[in-house]
């Protein structure tokens, strides 16, 4: 399954040095296949962006200074 996965998701394209990346996704929509609240996630999306405020763009270009305690 995990051959399947990799040649026909990612068109078996993957380098050695992500491969524990790939491992991880793999692993992840494995265990999550037969979930029941698979509509969940997106829903949690939604509900998440419409509560946080807008971002103007020229704030996500701006690359933002590192604090000790995270981005500012």
């Amino acid at each position: 399954m995990l051959k399947r996965w990799l040649l026909g998701t990612q068109q078996g394209a993957i380098g050695p040095e992500h491969l524990d990346h790939y491992l991880d996704e793999f692993t992840f929509r494995f265990h999550r296949r037969t979930s029941k609240s698979r509509g969940k996630l997106f829903y949690r999306l939604a509900q998440q962006a419409v509560q946080v405020g807008s971002v103007p763009f020229a704030t996500l270009l701006k690359p933002q200074p590192v604090m000790s305690g995270g981005v500012k």
